[in-house]
């Protein structure tokens, strides 16, 4: 029988308070998930929660890990540099075995019931679980928390809303959260020397699908204050239509030819095969943290482990790549 196992990985719009972030991976861990990575940003002020289950179990995970969003982050006061509305501000779920991105859409519309329903949180569907299909999350945070909060653009309408709601925008504090269904993708940040950063957003507006570009490819950059630098911030969305690694060369010709260069690629959450196969983690630069963060070792570990304990008996299928 292969096991049904659901990849959950919110990111919460707090990368600076490490109290915040070990209360939400507490809850996670409470939940029964099994979190895979967390990761904190100070100049996105942004945190990432890769955690993996059975589906009702990383539904609930979910729940726990945004009512602490909820009770400890107040959008009214904070910044970064990362485009956000909500405390929780995006929830996505991915299928890694025994179930399709059907699954996983049932699974997001479930969970955007509860969000309203039990945290009053206003609800926007994107990815594969919104109607039409594939609506980015780009045009929902355009504006960001900000341009929600008093009231709903004309063109911005949630899916969800709390029972009652009178507000005329978001949720004054949490704002609102975007919860998706989605394949795996690559999200990889890359920091740059010696050019500026609206040399940096003119390569990025270059390279992505939206300038041209490369198919799946979104791309966005920022500069770090804390860390004086320059960041191209990217998401890959098909790591099977796209190289990475020419992804990769693309970006880094670009990065010489404007008189910079390539200092260190930084993967957030787990990392596909595809990524480090052909010996990439060294060509990217990539520090040797790397390898025990790919997704399939860790799933196969997870698998083994419930087999071992009979709860299911499974093997690492094609998704993995």
């Amino acid at each position: 029988m292969t096991a049904r196992v659901l990849e959950a990985v919110p990111n919460f719009s707090e990368g600076r308070d490490l109290g915040v972030l070990r209360a939400i991976v507490d809850a996670v861990e409470h939940a029964g998930a099994r979190v895979l990575d967390a990761s904190a940003d100070p100049d996105h002020n942004r945190s990432v929660v890769t955690f993996i289950g059975e589906p009702v179990t990383v539904e609930d995970a979910a729940l726990a890990a945004a009512r602490v969003a909820v009770e400890t982050i107040d959008l009214r006061t904070h910044e970064g540099v990362h485009p956000r509305i909500g405390a929780l501000d995006v929830l996505p779920f991915v299928p890694l075995s025994g179930l399709t991105l059907s699954d996983a859409c049932v699974v997001a519309h479930r969970a955007g019931d509860r969000l309203a329903a039990e945290l009053g949180l206003p609800v926007f569907y994107y990815g594969e679980a919104s109607q039409p299909r594939g609506r980015g999350l780009a045009e929902l945070r355009r504006g960001g928390f900000e341009q929600l909060v008093d009231a709903w653009p004309a063109d911005r309408q949630p899916d969800r809303l709390p029972t009652d709601w009178s507000r005329p925008g978001a949720h004054p504090s949490a704002g609102a959260v975007c919860v998706g269904a989605r394949d795996l993708l690559l999200a990889w940040n890359v920091v740059v020397d010696h050019i500026p950063v609206d040399t940096a957003s003119a390569i990025a507006a270059q390279l992505r699908e939206s300038g041209g570009g490369v198919p799946g490819l979104r791309a966005l950059a920022l500069e770090l204050p804390r860390r004086n630098a320059v960041q191209i911030s990217m998401n890959l969305e098909d790591v099977e239509r796209a190289a990475p690694m020419e992804v990769f060369r693309l970006l880094e010709r670009a990065i010489a030819e404007a008189g910079g260069r390539v200092r260190e690629t930084e993967v957030i959450g787990l990392i596909p095969d595809r990524l480090l196969a052909d010996a990439a983690a060294d060509r990217l630069r990539m520090d040797r943290s790397a390898e025990p963060r790919m997704l399939s070792r860790r799933l196969a570990e997870y698998l083994a482990e419930r087999a071992d304990d009979g709860s299911a008996a499974a093997t690492p299928g094609s998704r993995m790549q």
